[in-house]
């Protein structure tokens, strides 16, 4: 037992010092994104985590601003795509094109090689456009013709949909959507927030970002997440909080059962697991507690529930859900 907890120090002190990067980041961030506090965590959590966000929004709230400047703190190579109706493949992974002089075909590349990729209104383009992407994103890597090129690293997908407009959408699948390791729901500014935008934008000394961490630190820090420590307790924990959306009778949440349509899959749970890890991460800590679990469960567990027509008729939202297994399920 004593080993263990030396062990636990050491990686601590470990993790102390690998994410010291973390409030350069974040502060230097904090000089352009006002407030969004949970925005910017959730993306240093994707980031950490190798996993992509998924972006809920009314327009104007900064998605696009947040992903530029983390690339601008990181000296990493940024690329947005905006998502329309009559989007190729090829627009997003690259093409062959005829060199008519050599009587051979080149490649040109598209915008998702790069770290930071935006993918805007993604649920404007058609499936194939879509899927595209979600390989990329899931493989790490893109066939064009013959040839499959590794996307360099950190690579990060942040894909924004607009929850208004519905029309002329292509509304990504349940599986699709599952990809992505978390969902952020960002709400307006305060007022106190909106009025420090305004001024910020009216006036002529906006900040400059600079770059604080090298790609070869978020790497390194990556790797260093896999060494947090997690209890089995905490491990079990985050499975029963998951079984409960598959068998809510098991755990006295029959009440919840009818507006189910399916529970979270195998990926979120080990989503849950990584997120809290890097959560930890983000607060200097070499080990998960249950706090780090209830933190970011909303954002790896929200499109990751099924609602039946049921929850849909009576305005059940899936955080609703969310909030009744956190309170129901034994904290360790």
């Amino acid at each position: 037992m004593e080993k263990k907890e030396i062990d636990i120090k050491k990686i601590t002190e470990k993790i102390e010092k690998e994410s010291a990067f973390v409030d350069l980041l974040t502060m230097e961030m904090g000089k352009v994104i006002v407030g969004q506090k949970e925005m910017i965590e959730s993306l240093l959590i994707g980031l950490l985590g190798k996993g992509h966000i998924l972006l809920e929004g009314v327009p104007g709230l900064a998605k696009t601003l947040a992903i530029n400047t983390l690339s601008d703190g990181i000296k990493g190579v940024f690329s947005r795509v905006q998502f329309t109706p009559d989007l190729l493949p090829a627009d997003i992974i690259g093409t062959l094109i005829y060199n008519m002089k050599e009587s051979n075909f080149s490649i040109k590349k598209g915008p998702i090689f790069a770290n930071f990729v935006l993918a805007d209104e993604i649920n404007r383009a058609p499936a194939k456009v879509q899927s595209a992407l979600l390989e990329a994103m899931q493989e790490k890597q893109v066939t064009i013709g013959e040839q499959t090129f590794k996307l360099e690293e950190p690579f990060l997908v942040m894909a924004t949909q607009n929850p208004v407009e519905q029309e002329g959408t292509y509304p990504l699948p349940e599986a699709q959507v599952d990809r992505f390791m978390l969902k952020v729901l960002i709400d307006y500014p305060t007022l106190e927030e909106e009025q420090q935008i305004m001024q910020n934008n009216l006036s002529n000394n906006s900040e400059k970002i600079k770059p604080v961490v090298t790609p070869k630190q978020i790497i390194s820090g990556q790797n260093t997440i896999n060494e947090i420590y997690m209890d089995e307790k905490i491990e079990k924990y985050i499975l029963d909080l998951v079984f409960a959306t598959r068998y809510p009778e098991r755990y006295n949440l029959e009440k919840i059962k009818p507006f189910i349509n399916f529970g979270v899959s195998p990926r979120g749970s080990i989503n849950l697991g990584k997120a809290a890890k890097c959560y930890a991460f983000l607060k200097h800590r070499g080990f998960v507690i249950p706090e780090d679990i209830r933190s970011i469960i909303n954002l790896v567990m929200r499109h990751r529930i099924g609602l039946t027509y049921e929850a849909e008729a009576e305005n059940i939202t899936s955080e609703e859900i969310i909030k009744e297994i956190v309170n129901e399920v034994e904290v360790p």
